[in-house]
C-alpha cells in the first residue's frame, strides 16, 4: 500500500497535543468555512471511500463507529485541507479528525491521512435482503399526512419514488435537501399534465414519536408553498407509522438511523432515495444527496415507457 502522509505534519502533532483542541495553520490563510466555533466537537473518524466528486469537492465515505457520537454510516464530507483531492479515490482509507460545529451548522474532516486501497480487493457480494435494480418493493402500510392509509398498492400503475426524512433534522444537506428536491419536483409534475396523473412521490419520517400526520402535512406545505398546485398532497405524500414497520422498510431500503444519544431529539442516518417503476419494482437506488432532480424524474419517466 502506498501511504500518503499529510502534508502538514507538526499540525498535526501539535493538534494531538492539545487534544485537537488548538487551531494549527499552513502558509494559507484558512477559509472562514472550515473554521470552528468555540463550542465545536471533534471526533476521530475512520473510514471507506464509496465515491469522490470533485467538482463538488466532496466525498462519500463508510466510516466506522465513533464511540459516543455516531454508529457505523455512510456520508458526505467536505475536507478542509485542499490537497487531499489530488489523492483520494473511491477505496481509499482514511483517517480525519470530524469537526462538527452545531452552532453553524456545518460539520468537515481536517487533518487526514489517506491509504490508498488494496489492489486485490473485489467487489463485495450483493445482499439479497435489500433493494436492488428489478426487485419487487415489499408490502407495507402506513398512515399519510391526511390520516389515510397508504400502501405500495396506492402507486400500481404509477412510477413513483420514495425518500426517507424526519422534521427536526437540521442539517441543509440530508432532510431539508431531500423536502427540497421531492417538493420542487412535486410543483413541476403538478404543472405539467402528463405527469400529473402518472408520477407520484413519498417520503416517509424515521420519528414516528413526533412526525404525527398533521405535524407532516405542515412540513409539507411549508416546501411546497400555500400557492402550490401540489399543495393537495395528490402527487407528493408524506407517511409515518409504527416504528417497527418503518424499520423493516428502511432496512429493506438500506437506510441506517439511529437517535443521537448526545441530543436525543436528532438522528445520525444516512440517505436513500428509490425510483420505482409502474410495476412496483425498483429502477434505481440513490445513495446519499448528489442525485439531481433531473435525474430522478428522468428516471420516472423512462419507466413509463
Amino acid at each position: 500500500m502506498k501511504i500518503i502522509r499529510n502534508k502538514i505534519v507538526a499540525c498535526i502533532l501539535i493538534a494531538a497535543a492539545a487534544v485537537l483542541s488548538i487551531h494549527c495553520t499552513s502558509g494559507d490563510s484558512a477559509d472562514d468555512e472550515f473554521t470552528a466555533g468555540p463550542n465545536a466537537k471533534r471526533y476521530e473518524l475512520k473510514g471507506v471511500v464509496e465515491s469522490v466528486n470533485l467538482e463538488e469537492k466532496t466525498a462519500m465515505i463508510a466510516h466506522e463507529e465513533i464511540p459516543g457520537f455516531m454508529e457505523p454510516m455512510t456520508m458526505k464530507f467536505r475536507f478542509k485541507d485542499e490537497w487531499v483531492w489530488d489523492a483520494l479515490k473511491e477505496g481509499s482509507q482514511v483517517t480525519a479528525v470530524m469537526v462538527v460545529d452545531n452552532e453553524k451548522g456545518k460539520y468537515w474532516l481536517e487533518n487526514p491521512s489517506i491509504v490508498d486501497a488494496p489492489t486485490t480487493a473485489g467487489p463485495e457480494p450483493p445482499k439479497e435482503d435489500v433493494a436492488v435494480e428489478g426487485k419487487k418493493v415489499i408490502d407495507f402500510s402506513l398512515t399519510d399526512q391526511d390520516g389515510n392509509t397508504l400502501t405500495p398498492k396506492d402507486f400500481e400503475g404509477k412510477a413513483w419514488a420514495i425518500t426517507f426524512i424526519y422534521t427536526a433534522c437540521p442539517l441543509p444537506e440530508y432532510c431539508i435537501l431531500m423536502s427540497k428536491n421531492f417538493s420542487d419536483l412535486a410543483n413541476q409534475i403538478a404543472d405539467d399534465p402528463e405527469l400529473s396523473n402518472k408520477v407520484r412521490l413519498l417520503s416517509i419520517s424515521f420519528d414516528p414519536a413526533k412526525d404525527t400526520p398533521e405535524k407532516l402535512r405542515a412540513y409539507g406545505l411549508g416546501y411546497l408553498g400555500k400557492e402550490s398546485r401540489a399543495s393537495d398532497f395528490k402527487i407528493w405524500k408524506l407517511a409515518v407509522g409504527e416504528d417497527e414497520k418503518i424499520r423493516k422498510i428502511a432496512d429493506f431500503f438500506g437506510l441506517r438511523y439511529e437517535v443521537d444519544e448526545k441530543n436525543k431529539t436528532h438522528f445520525n442516518h444516512s440517505l436513500r432515495t428509490v425510483a420505482i417503476g409502474p410495476e412496483g419494482t425498483v429502477r434505481k437506488v440513490f445513495s446519499g444527496g448528489d442525485w439531481k432532480k433531473s435525474e430522478l424524474l428522468d428516471e420516472l419517466k423512462a419507466s413509463l415507457k
